[in-house]
């Protein structure tokens, strides 16, 4: 069986029309924009984009993703495929050969006992890594030589790009975190937020959820690049104001997630000095249905924590109810336009991967009402407010400050107040929320609340990395400083046995029916996850930035040593 039929597509470097550079660092400054600002950049201690993004223009993989979903080689000589020998025959091992005289930025050299040291990092027990499903059946990484990483698995991996690929598993500097190990991970402030890459550029300044500024990597690989001498992130405010900054006024040269309304977008194209980029993948807004209880009155350590069942929510009547009242073809009409479709599925695609799960795409508000009524939530009083056992259906429901967000909120507290059910929103500063802060009470992780709304996306074409995170083992816990991917506490060991079968199975087609199914059983089964837009990954970036490919399938930054200032 062919590699290129057996996993993610065809396996090819990607052809870049070479940019006329002077020399390196010729083009002065590139100055970016996020709306979330930064808060750390370490992507292994944070499941936030603007996080694993910005990080990713200085910490790089073995190997990243192109637009278009194919393999191309970051800090190894060629993608390992069972043709070339790099995959075992048994395909239970791949086999990394590092670029010759490869260097960090501070010069000293990158072995393969980095490879090693980063696998121990994210799988310490105690470490509370936020990429541990990317080296999910991984038994051993060995150092070869210092030039070869072997990877082992714990049976036959049909798709064993998982370990170092993409911008969600990059390498890190043993030198630099060897004395970050296990609990002490999230106390190595320097190494966290100024780590040592091989990226095009270097971290010289960080300022927790505002702004970093970086320099050109005068020992990246490549003598001609980046062309732009230093680079800077400013982090904070809102989408509309990161978009209006490259779009209008021109201060920036990129803004990243500019989730901005269809009106909005076409009003600031017409400026000129810009354009909207956008790019499908598997990105999904969604709502997660928290499964334990967050109430403030349970003892701090055991809120939010497997200890207490959900009083509400556990119900999974009330949680199909909640999804019925939902009109997701308005949604869309009021935040995306053509860069939003409406979904019922944690992934909806490729289409090959994406499940015929469509019975959502309904608004039912009737049926909705009816199945309340039936699981025993009934307006007792007539207040307007339904009730149980002498406890209202009350619901706090939270996301990040911003505008398209905040329109949903107040569709769906409309709906859902329809329904009988009492809502109170929250809106956090998204650099807050996603920051992974294990002392914040305000992140996605840590779930202070009954539902909450964000973005999440498979990094690959083939989701089964990305369905781990729905594992009992993933649930958050301040066992686990509050890291971990599993954000609604989902658990079910059924769910576990056939993810294990996916990592066993290399017929693509029986892999796909089992991704479905996985999919069936968060979504539609059980509506611990509710799947509202299927979203465009949308962002902006000036006429006068050159090289910009945007990325669904990797970090946006993915080719930020090929950017360049358009003269």
């Amino acid at each position: 069986m062919k590699m290129k039929a057996a996993l993610l597509g065809a396996v090819a470097v990607l052809g870049l029309a070479p940019a006329a550079f002077a020399e390196r660092g010729a083009d002065g400054e590139v100055k970016l924009t996020f709306p979330q600002a930064v808060s750390i950049m370490n992507p292994y201690l944070s499941g936030g984009t603007k996080d694993i993004y910005a990080a990713s223009m200085v910490l790089e993989p073995l190997a990243g993703l192109t637009p278009e979903g194919e393999l191309i080689p970051k800090l190894v000589t060629e993608i390992p495929t069972l043709e070339n020998g790099g995959i075992s025959a048994d395909m239970t091992t791949i086999t990394w050969k590092l670029i010759p005289d490869l260097k960090w930025s501070d010069g000293s050299a990158v072995t393969a006992d980095d490879a090693v040291f980063t696998w121990q990092y994210c799988t310490h027990p105690e470490g509370g890594c936020s990429q541990a499903t990317k080296y999910e059946g991984v038994t051993s990484v060995e150092a070869v030589d210092p030039m070869t990483v072997k990877v082992t698995f714990d049976g036959p991996k049909a798709n064993p790009y998982t370990a170092f690929v993409s911008a969600l598993a990059p390498l890190l500097q043993k030198a630099q975190f060897e004395a970050c190990l296990g609990a002490a991970a999230p106390t190595c402030t320097d190494a966290n937020n100024m780590p040592i890459g091989t990226g095009p550029f270097k971290v010289t300044g960080f300022t927790v959820n505002d702004t970093v500024t970086m320099a050109m990597n005068e020992n990246y690989r490549d003598p001609a690049k980046p062309a732009f001498a230093s680079a800077v992130i400013k982090g904070g405010g809102d989408a509309e104001g990161s978009a209006r900054a490259v779009m209008e006024t021109g201060e920036f040269d990129y803004a990243w997630n500019t989730q901005i309304p269809p009106d909005s977008q076409a009003a600031m194209t017409a400026a000129g000095k810009g354009q909207f980029v956008v790019a499908f993948g598997t990105l999904v807004e969604r709502i997660e249905m928290n499964m334990t209880d967050p109430s403030a009155d349970l003892p701090e350590g055991e809120r939010a924590t497997v200890k207490h069942p959900h009083p509400i929510l556990s119900d999974i009547k009330v949680r199909t109810a909640l999804s019925m009242a939902i009109d997701r073809n308005i949604l869309v009409e009021v935040g995306y336009g053509a860069g939003g479709k409406p979904t019922c599925n944690v992934i909806p695609g490729p289409e090959a991967w994406a499940s015929d799960n469509t019975a959502c795409l309904t608004q039912d508000m009737e049926g909705a009402k009816a199945l309340l009524e039936e699981a025993g939530w009934t307006d007792s009083d007539g207040d307007g407010i339904r009730d149980k056992d002498g406890k209202k259906l009350s619901i706090l429901y939270q996301t990040t400050v911003n505008p398209i967000r905040q329109d949903f909120q107040a569709l769906i507290k409309d709906w859902w107040t329809e329904l009988g059910v009492e809502v109170e929103l929250k809106a956090i500063d998204p650099g807050v929320f996603f920051g992974g802060d294990p002392g914040s009470p305000d992140t996605f992780q840590k779930f202070y609340a009954d539902v909450e709304m964000y973005a999440n996306n498979s990094d690959s074409p083939d989701p089964e990395t990305y369905l781990a995170q729905y594992m009992c083992a993933k649930i958050p816990s301040p066992e686990t400083q509050w890291q971990g991917e599993n954000i609604n506490r989902f658990c079910d060991p059924a769910y576990d046995a056939l993810h294990a079968e996916l990592g066993s199975t290399t017929d693509v087609a029986k892999r796909q029916e089992i991704a479905k199914k996985l999919n069936d059983m968060v979504t539609k089964d059980s509506m611990v996850v509710v799947p509202l837009v299927h979203r465009g990954t949308l962002s902006a970036h000036s006429n006068t930035l050159g090289g910009v490919q945007i990325n669904a399938w990797d970090s946006e930054m993915w080719n930020a040593a090929d950017w360049f200032r358009v003269k």
